[in-house]
């Protein structure tokens, strides 16, 4: 299975775990798995590799290349000498917009194998990640290309015979973390603006969902972007991602991710060049339903809300406020719409819910339900895995959920719903 899928042309058939049935596709061939370097690919200086696994069997997928301290500084080199001697900080915003554009032309012309590998690695289900996911990492690019010629300054009049003037430069060698749940649009919410803006960048791709970051650095020299304007360095966040955010030469960080590791990146900043962090964290935002509402549009949105992308959204609104004169009526038409909510292989067109990103967070999940019912919850819909492999889990719906339970304040990042009442 793993040679199948590492290029030997093999077909399989999308419903082999159980979870959906009879869909024959062949899938792409995995072509980049080392670290992206000052424009070519190469080993890590340890040797070391990692498996990235098919959420749907279990299976590896690839052998991908282990970054550490070693090769985050060579890559801060290249982008160093990128930004302080090369040409891409020079250049005109206009020219930077062109080879932007030519990228984005790119990634839409090879947008099917694109969205083969996002669904393959991280378990989105493909018409989604098709539209959604490729579709916005496009968008973005187009976006920004737009705008490298278009930051200006302003002068300002001041209370005497003086002006002042602003001036927006480029940052520097930006450092860039990814998350693991959209990795193709976060990808490029955190490239494109800095690439219209002149910056250069390391950039390291979530260890669960490693290969399309390595295809779009091989996109972006095709472009025509220069050598040590993108590095990519796949590998974990205590080594990798550590060694990026406490680089003395490392001009800023954006990192997307949990609260937690947000922290450490933060003192990781403080305690070496004291380089700007720019953070977007995790989440557990609320859904509050009056009883004026449309119930029917009132549970479409919170279906939406609650398990787009399996639930592993920071934005995901888990909890679900519904005041009393609309919960019975609520709770019914929401049991009865998850009947026909299908969970099974993310390439089965009719399927809503594909498997979690990996086991780690597949058990999480797992044992956030396992709290919720310890606690007194009640289980409406789900609350159980489901499927002979992979990491699939039913979606659940908890009510009578209490403010005080685990539940109702940890974020889950899966497919779990927690309804409450108020007058």
């Amino acid at each position: 299975m793993a040679s199948e899928r590492n290029g030997d042309g093999g077909k399989e058939r999308a419903g082999e775990n159980g979870n959906g049935g009879g869909v024959s596709l062949e899938l792409p061939e995995i072509r980049y798995t080392k670290l992206f370097i000052n424009g070519a690919f190469v080993d890590a200086v340890s040797g070391k590799t990692f498996e990235t696994r098919d959420p749907r069997t279990g299976d590896v997928i690839a052998s991908i290349a282990e970054g550490d301290k070693e090769d985050v500084d060579l890559a801060v080199k290249a982008a160093r000498e990128a930004f302080d001697h090369g040409k891409w900080p020079r250049m005109p915003g206009s020219e930077r917009g062109r080879i932007m554009m030519k990228y984005a032309d790119l990634v839409e012309q090879h947008a099917e194998e694109l969205t083969l590998l996002e669904s393959l690695d991280a378990g989105k289900p493909r018409t989604v990640t098709r539209v959604v996911d490729i579709g916005t990492s496009a968008t973005s690019l187009r976006y920004f290309a737009g705008a490298a010629d278009k930051i200006h300054g302003e002068t300002l009049k001041m209370s005497t015979q003086f002006q002042g003037h602003t001036l927006r430069e480029p940052m520097g060698v930006a450092g860039l973390i990814i998350p693991w749940n959209f990795p193709a649009i976060m990808f490029f919410c955190k490239v494109a603006p800095a690439l219209a803006a002149g910056c250069t960048m390391v950039v390291k791709p979530a260890e669960q969902t490693p290969l399309s970051a390595l295809y779009f650095a091989h996109f972006a020299k095709q472009a025509g972007v220069p050598d040590g304007v993108i590095n990519v360095i796949t590998g974990f966040g205590p080594t990798a991602g550590a060694a990026i955010a406490s680089h003395m030469d490392v001009d800023m960080v954006s990192f997307t991710g949990s609260t937690a590791v947000g922290r450490l990146i933060m003192e990781a900043s403080a305690r070496s060049n004291l380089k700007p962090v720019s953070l977007e964290l995790g989440g557990k935002s609320p859904l509050i339903i009056f009883e004026d509402a449309d119930v029917d549009l009132a549970v479409d949105l919170s279906i939406s809300a609650n398990f787009f992308n399996k639930g592993e959204a920071c934005l995901a609104a888990s909890r679900v406020y519904l005041q009393e004169g609309i919960y019975d009526r609520f709770v019914k038409k929401l049991a009865d719409r998850m009947e026909s909510w299908v969970v099974g292989d993310p390439f089965d067109p009719r399927v809503n819910q594909g498997p979690q990103v990996n086991k780690e967070q597949y058990e999480k999940v797992l044992s956030y339900i396992d709290h919720g019912k310890r606690e007194g919850a009640n289980v409406l819909t789900g609350g159980k895995p489901c499927g002979q492999r992979g990491y699939y889990i039913e979606p659940t719906v908890f009510t009578e959920v209490k403010d005080d339970m685990i539940i109702a304040k940890e974020e889950i990042f899966g497919p779990v719903m927690c309804l409450m009442k108020f007058r």
